[in-house]
């Protein structure tokens, strides 16, 4: 099977391939590429003539190793596979089914000669015992369903036809979302349909088993409240406050674990606001984002698109698939919708609309944040506007065609 390389995540790992004192984690909402990852990165050292025999696979969610589920069955299951000693690449695919798994990856990592990478469960795999004992020993690459340049990047790989109207594939993007394995699905009923599997296999794999939940139905209804209002400004209280009108009574305590039960599944991803003229962080309210645009789509039978969070949402997990930090920025009473920070602790600022052609007023309602900001960083707003005009130092940029150019900010 060919492979569609994802080289935004594999350029972050390739500095690690040959670390045996760093467990390589691989993270990310189900579905969304983590195996393939792995399958990518096993070519490349093979390309780069680590024999075969050196690369020990084992995916604990196949036939051949389910049944694999205490420590010592895993232990004696990786001795089994050594060939030599040279060193070992071990890859293990939800590696959260074995009990006790942290106190044998760490055998291993210490021996001195086994490069580890692993994938699991999300809501379990960096927490609890495998951040306390492995502290400052592991690294976590996040993974995200495609984002809107490795969409159309992949239909070009898979042979499907790109439309030159980036909007119009802007749009199948919107609602389609990124999930890799969507794309194989002409009918949009069935990619519908797929998600919906997504949605349930994270909620029985990933949340189930770890978080006791009393009322399903409550679980549900507040999942997709905070699915339905991703982008737009919340805290708990005000959305308990939302959720009571609706006749949905629930205790703040409970509603905050639901929220980070969804967070920690990676369906939702928490933008802090930060206040950029006392340069804090402001506690309480926040932005949602999703991994997945789909996953709107999928929970709702309107397929309108509110272009407003839509485009945020694309610009979001865009900059995090490139490792950028994002925060909301607030400037008074103007708001900056992100503030984006890379490795090298530069920053660059981010207005998105869908337009700013269609007034004065429009326009300068969305360069007015960024020319309150008073520093020399890069500044731009996105639109999907092909008639563009910058000012004072303000890129106006096309969104669609700055992703497809896997432009940096």
């Amino acid at each position: 099977m060919n492979l569609f390389f994802r080289e935004k995540y594999l350029k972050k790992m390739r500095g690690f391939y040959q670390d045996t004192d760093i467990i390589k984690v691989i993270t990310g909402v189900r579905r969304s590429g983590k195996s393939c990852l792995m399958k990518m990165a096993k070519e490349e050292l093979l390309r780069s003539g680590v024999p075969s025999e050196n690369i020990l696979s084992i995916d604990l969610d196949s036939k051949a190793y389910w049944k694999i589920k205490t420590a010592n069955q895993l232990e004696e299951l990786i001795d089994s596979l050594k060939r030599n000693d040279r060193t070992n690449y071990l890859f293990i695919d939800e590696v959260q089914n074995v009990k006790g798994f942290e106190e044998v990856i760490n055998a291993y990592r210490t021996s001195g000669n086994y490069s580890i990478f692993i994938t699991g469960s999300n809501s379990y795999l960096l927490s609890g015992e495998l951040a306390t004992k492995l502290t400052g020993r592991y690294v976590s690459f996040d993974i995200f369903p495609l984002s809107f340049d490795e969409y159309l990047d992949m239909k070009a790989f898979l042979g499907k036809e790109v439309d030159s109207n980036l909007l119009i594939e802007l749009n199948h993007y919107l609602q389609e979302g990124g999930f890799p394995k969507t794309l194989e699905y002409e009918d949009f009923a069935d990619k519908r349909t797929y998600v919906q599997s997504v949605i349930n296999e994270i909620f029985e794999k990933d949340i189930k088993r770890r978080v006791k939940i009393r009322n399903v139905e409550t679980f549900n209804n507040i999942r997709n409240f905070v699915i339905n209002n991703f982008g737009a400004t919340m805290s708990i209280k005000s959305m308990q406050e939302a959720l009571s009108r609706n006749g949905i009574t629930i205790k703040h305590t409970t509603l905050a674990r639901y929220i980070d039960t969804l967070v920690q599944s990676k369906i939702l991803y928490p933008c802090d606001r930060f206040d950029l003229k006392s340069r804090r962080a402001l506690s309480g309210e926040k932005k949602y984002y999703l991994s997945d645009l789909s996953f709107y789509f999928a929970t709702n039978t309107d397929n309108r698109i509110n272009y407003g969070p839509a485009l945020e949402n694309t610009v979001y997990v865009y900059a995090k698939s490139l490792d950028y930090s994002v925060r909301i920025g607030r400037i008074g009473k103007l708001e900056c919708d992100f503030i984006l920070r890379d490795k090298k602790l530069q920053y660059s600022y981010v207005q998105v609309a869908y337009t700013i052609n269609e007034s004065k007023a429009t326009e300068d309602r969305e360069y007015a944040p960024l020319e309150h900001i008073q520093d020399n960083y890069p500044k731009y707003v996105l639109t999907t506007d092909y008639l563009l005009q910058s000012k004072g130092g303000i890129k106006h940029l096309n969104l669609m065609q700055f992703i497809k150019d896997h432009s940096s900010f």
